[in-house]
């Protein structure tokens, strides 16, 4: 049944290829309709997930293994653990919104969403994967429809942006899959099999230079620091579906890969390099948040501000402590939901209708009034940023701190200005964009001009982004303990002290 979230998406993508250009106006319902289907198993999973059946050795339920090429010890293998089921909840949540905020594109919707549709597919397909081989396969899926979406549909410097995304994507992707390779032939198996390849024995020379070029693949995907500057480029050209994506995410493809893969193949590697791989998260904290702060453009604030908080990512997981990666997955969940929030609004429900970005501009044009929904969804959806307490940023960021106390307690230092910064820029652009007035104290003469009303589809895929922010946020137990019962299977035991 898992199989049918990807597969949903695929058929869906190849459907709105195949849609006759007079039926183009279709394009919207089906794509809607294709990642609706796909919400059903994920649906099913939740409801099938035994949550109190404990990690058990492989620690994965729901699993759907057929041989694929057998010659080569490639298997179709599928399966859920706590991990890859909260992230295959926030794909779907994603999904779906990303279509409702995308019901104005006009130019070329069957091909606009069949990308889209194409690159939720990729997505599914890598949390789901326990074959590494079929791990490629979709990892390298997500990579092309990325730089059609914004070479095709993108604004700011798009041509430029897509290639730049498209070769450190690229550059990541090859060093993966040295990686995983390195693996499979050091291991004298003949399986492509994550959980064959992580109770092989590697020597301990070959963990010291195949775990950083595994790790560093998959974290240049998820925006570390120094390796992080497609991610503003990248974000700002690319239309807000696609920003949706991309932060809410693609990003959270590499975090995934450097915990599911890199750390438990190589823990000997992980043990040697993690400190410096932590100190890059840590720096990547504050300078993201740091370099927000210095933003004039609001989709630029909103993506050096993804760099900050995917450094929480990547330092929860790195600290090794049960509390510590819980938080640094509930913080994937989160800066999913609350980044594809705030590139909505700042993409779809501003510069589609005020034609500008620049906060400057913005703060002239009485914003708070002219659209009221647009600032009361932007001002939740920065509470939340900031990590407020009653979202789901909060929780996050707490665990992840807590975790890196009990690891690298000198790195709360760049962490902590991180948080303040965070606190800086945000106010900052929520002022300017809604609560302030222009240079000399005037308003513009666009100030109480007459804009689009905020659609339907709008209103709701900002509700349902909402309440996924403040559902984990009152209750964060649900999405907490099946991470947590996941770190006790013998895949991610190793990991932990």
């Amino acid at each position: 049944m898992i199989a049918w979230t990807f597969l949903t998406a695929l058929i869906g993508s190849a459907l709105l290829f195949l849609l006759p250009a007079r039926r183009a106006g279709l394009a919207r319902r089906v794509a809607l309709a294709a990642a609706l289907a796909g919400c059903l198993p994920v649906a099913v999973a939740v409801w099938s997930f035994d949550f109190g059946a404990g990690a058990g050795a492989a620690g994965f339920q729901l699993e759907v293994q057929r041989e694929w090429i057998p010659a080569l010890g490639i298997t179709f293998h599928l399966g859920v653990d706590g991990i890859s089921l909260v992230l295959i909840v926030l794909t779907a949540l994603v999904a779906v919104a990303g279509i409702l905020f995308s019901w104005n594109v006009e130019r070329a919707p069957r091909h606009f969403f069949a990308l889209y549709l194409l690159i939720i597919a990729g997505a599914y397909g890598v949390f789901l994967s326990l074959d590494l081989f079929l791990f490629l396969v979709f990892y390298e899926i997500v990579i092309v429809p990325k730089y059609f979406l914004i070479a095709g549909w993108g604004s700011t410097n798009r041509s430029y942006a897509a290639m730049k995304l498209t070769l450190y994507s690229i550059v990541g992707s090859a060093l993966v899959i040295i990686g995983i390779l390195a693996a499979r032939v050091a291991s004298g198996l003949d399986t492509f099999g994550l959980l064959e390849l992580a109770a092989a024995s590697f020597a301990p020379g070959l963990q010291l230079w195949a775990f950083p070029v595994l790790f560093l693949g998959f974290a240049i995907l998820a925006g570390i620091w120094p390796f992080h500057t497609w991610v503003p480029g990248g974000h700002v050209a690319a239309p807000t579906a696609a920003s949706m994506l991309l932060a809410g995410v693609v990003m959270k493809l590499g975090a995934y890969g450097a915990l599911r893969i890199a750390m438990p193949l190589f823990p000997e590697g992980l043990e040697a390099w993690r400190l410096i791989f932590a100190s890059m998260a840590a720096v990547g904290i504050a300078w993201g948040a740091g370099a927000a702060l210095a933003q004039r453009d609001l989709k630029f604030v909103i993506a050096y501000s993804s760099i900050s908080h995917m450094g929480f990512v990547l330092l929860g997981i790195l600290s090794l402590t049960s509390l510590g990666v819980a938080g640094g997955v509930l913080q994937m969940v989160s800066h999913g939901v609350i980044a594809s929030l705030l590139f909505a609004v700042a993409g779809r429900m501003l510069h589609d209708r005020v034609h500008t970005r620049e906060l400057a501009v913005l703060a002239g044009l009485g914003l708070r009034r002219a659209l009221p929904f647009a600032a009361f969804v932007f001002v939740l959806a920065s509470a939340a940023s900031m990590g407020l307490p009653g979202f789901s940023g909060f929780i996050a960021e707490v665990l992840v701190l807590v975790g890196t106390w009990g690891a690298f307690p000198l790195l709360l230092l760049p962490a902590g200005i991180g948080v303040l910064l965070t606190v800086a820029f945000t106010l900052k652009a929520l002022q300017q964009a809604f609560f302030s007035r222009a240079a000399g104290g005037r308003e513009s003469a666009d100030a109480g001009a007459q804009y689009e009303p905020i659609s339907l589809p709008e209103i709701i895929g900002a509700v349902l982004l909402l309440a996924a922010a403040l559902g984990i946020g009152l209750y964060p137990q649900p999405w907490i303990a099946p991470i947590l019962e996941a770190m006790n299977s013998d895949l991610m035991r190793v990991l932990l002290p």
